[in-house]
């Protein structure tokens, strides 16, 4: 146990707050201010203050369990371990490579994320590998790739905002996601700048919001078209600089003016005064910001929707000029990162494309290995767990929990059940967990050594600050001791800074390219941008705070326009499913809640799920505060208290989607899939909603 504060960053949400852990006399240690970090200055929401309580004896698991006789019981770490590599070999055997799964997670650190990746291509031969972060980002890392030829969650740093005119916020409640950088927009407006919200619900960040537009959920693409159309037709285009610096605007235009106005009004809800309102307030000062999240992006058209709202930034000039341009508001704690380096199923280190012969030759290089031994891409991460059970035999979960946090989760649940055989590394006993032949207890942040890539594209050295407990071991441990009973001896280190120093080599010349960065760098640096190539003569390259400020990524320098058009949600609401859900997070709980819902503070703030509808909704249902509402959709029923509020819109409901079991969210949600991200419609599903018992 270190005897000084260990400077570190926050376990959860891609913000990744700089923090402190100190030892406390009695044992453990506790969280500190380490406020010299740019992007919190020390601030931490509730679950960043009591992140250290997951560290605690009897809240994580401490030793192997293997499945007997029904049970999970104790066992060593070679039975446990012998026992995975038995049953990959035999399904391997058996029914081929390709009946080898593996599922990842956004909250790995990069070191995992790569030889995980590696691991499923070199030692199981499997394309079948993806991960959570598929459910979280995707639509819009799809659509930047598109548009700028690089994916970057922030292509600016935070700092940024404070000092743009505006800024157009879609679908994202960071004050209760993140809370730390709602500091940011109170800055920009203290400055004079203008935040637009938008978003169905009256949210904690749409209340803070000049103006505040409520779509129907599902309908955010049409917004942004209608936008563009008043952006036109007011003459408000940077006709210089869509001529010198994009390609593809007069497609996109002629799309956008179908979406007149009043067209728009109808299919939104929102108003045409508003429209002219958002219009202004973006175009009138010289610089501004449009940054998605969650809302239009997990939509079955997400990647075009955010398109739309790219072309926005495209029309007025403001992409790849200071203080503007368009921004993912990552969530997951290492979904950049986690993208970046291997583990998502088309995607080789470096963000390089598996099927380019070129990625796959320098990769393999770097492996030792024939490229033409690696295979194919893959399926997306909802396809490849619709497989279990039949095309998949068996599978390697680490990181995740999609029997709470998959869309269509009961259906996901009874495909884990269905495997021959599941095996799972976590830090606790989760939902998934728990369906397991066999769990690994594995190390958490604080337990060791990693780097993550925050939300800005900063990646950052998070730093060990306690010991495991006697039992547990690191996911980079299992992988190594995996692999060499599966008859890989070498190329899979156990100690993060080595695979780090392989990560840079496979990264190198690539889009995301972190051959530049060291540990030393990042520990003097506090964070280096990607993309940051090795040096000249010795002298360490600079990071790349700010990107496509001379040109965008693609060959021609040339941003590209989306021609798109709006089109309806998978599922429309109908006479038997009359009112569309959509689903979020409370600030107390984060994603599947698997490690929130084990502090105590935190479920004394947000205990359960709930039903968020408009009264005059409750008053159709005779539904009163607090009465237990029943929500269903095609593919299943969810029960939960009903939360009555004026801040939400009248044909729609919201409930958060942190809780298993009969509160459970996702029981609802929709696997219609983005043809391009394959992102799955978590945002909009048409439900019914009824009294679950007699109103008291």
């Amino acid at each position: 146990m270190p005897t000084a504060s260990t400077p570190t960053h926050c376990p959860y949400c891609a913000l990744q707050c700089g923090m402190a852990l100190s030892p406390l006399p009695a044992g453990g240690v506790e969280v500190v201010e380490r406020t010299a970090f740019p992007v919190n200055r020390g601030a931490l929401c509730g679950k960043g203050r009591t992140a250290a309580a997951v560290l605690a004896p009897g809240v994580r698991l401490t030793s192997p369990l293997v499945r007997s006789g029904g049970s999970l019981v104790p066992v060593s770490w070679d039975r446990a371990l012998d026992r995975i590599a038995e049953e990959f070999g035999r399904v391997r055997t058996a029914h081929g490579a390709d009946a080898l799964g593996v599922f990842g997670g956004g909250g790995l650190t990069n070191e995992k994320a790569y030889a995980l990746g590696k691991f499923a291509r070199v030692v199981l031969g499997t394309s079948q590998i993806d991960y959570n972060g598929r459910f979280c980002m995707s639509s819009a890392a799809a659509a930047g790739m598109k548009a700028f030829g690089l994916d970057r969650g922030l292509p600016f740093p935070l700092e940024d905002v404070p000092r743009t005119g505006c800024v157009i916020l879609v679908g994202s409640n960071l004050a209760e996601t993140m809370p730390p950088a709602l500091r940011f927009f109170s800055e920009l407006r203290e400055n004079g700048g203008t935040l637009i919200v938008v978003d169905p619900r009256r949210t904690r960040t749409a209340e803070q919001a000049d103006l505040h537009l409520a779509p129907r959920p599902g309908t955010d693409l049409a917004l942004a078209l209608g936008l563009l159309h008043l952006i036109v037709a007011e003459g408000r285009v940077d006709e210089e600089y869509v001529r010198e610096r994009t390609v593809g605007w007069e497609d996109a235009r002629a799309a956008a003016m179908a979406h007149w106005p009043e067209y728009v009004e109808r299919i939104t809800g929102v108003s045409v005064p508003q429209l002219r309102e958002a219009a202004r307030l973006f175009c009138e000062p010289e610089a501004a910001m449009v940054l998605t999240a969650r809302g239009p992006e997990q939509q079955s058209k997400g990647t075009d929707t955010v398109g739309a709202w790219i072309n926005l930034c495209l029309a007025t000039g403001r992409a790849g000029r200071p203080l503007s341009g368009y921004g993912c508001l990552t969530g997951q704690g290492n979904g950049q990162g986690g993208r970046e380096h291997g583990q998502k199923a088309d995607q080789l280190p470096g963000y390089r494309k598996l099927d380019d012969p070129a990625a796959r030759r320098h990769v393999a290089e770097v492996w030792g290995v024939d490229p033409d031994s690696l295979p194919g891409p893959g399926r997306s991460a909802y396809e490849l767990l619709d497989a279990l059970g039949s095309d998949i035999r068996s599978l390697l979960l680490m990181g995740s929990n999609p029997v709470v946090s998959a869309p269509r989760a009961a259906h996901i649940e009874e495909r884990l059940k269905s495997l021959d055989f599941l095996a799972v590394c976590d830090v606790v006993l989760s939902e998934t967990a728990a369906l397991a032949d066999v769990v690994l207890p594995v190390t958490q942040w604080a337990e060791e050594t990693g780097t993550t890539t925050s939300l800005e594209g900063r990646v950052l050295l998070r730093r060990q600050a306690v010991t495991a407990p006697e039992g547990v071991r690191s996911d980079l441990a299992v992988l190594h001791e995996l692999a060499a009973r599966l008859g890989v001896e070498k190329g899979f280190p156990v100690e993060p800074e080595e695979v780090f120093e392989e990560l840079r080599r496979a990264s190198a010349g690539g889009i995301a390219d972190y051959s530049g960065i060291s540990y030393r760098r990042l520990a003097e640096e506090d964070g280096v941008f990607w993309p940051c190539p090795a040096g000249q003569d010795g002298r360490p390259a600079p990071g790349t705070p700010r990107l496509f400020l001379d040109r965008f990524a693609h060959e021609d320098g040339r941003a590209r326009f989306a021609p798109v058009s709006h089109r309806p949600s998978a599922e429309e609401p109908d006479d038997d499913y009359p009112v569309l859900l959509t689903t979020g997070r409370v600030v107390a709980q984060y994603q599947s809640g698997a490690q929130t819902r084990r502090v105590a503070e935190l479920n004394a703030a947000a205990p359960g799920p709930f039903v968020e509808l408009h009264p005059r909704l409750a008053a159709r249902l005779g539904a009163a505060e607090g009465d237990a509402l029943a929500v269903v959709s095609r593919r299943g029923r969810a029960v939960a208290p009903a939360r009555i509020t004026t801040g939400i819109r009248p044909d729609t409901v919201f409930m958060p989607f942190h809780w298993p079991g009969a509160g459970r969210a996702n029981t609802l949600t929709n696997p219609a899939l983005d043809p391009t991200s394959r992102m799955p419609e978590f945002k909009v599903c048409a439900v019914r909603v009824e009294l679950a018992e007699p109103s008291a």
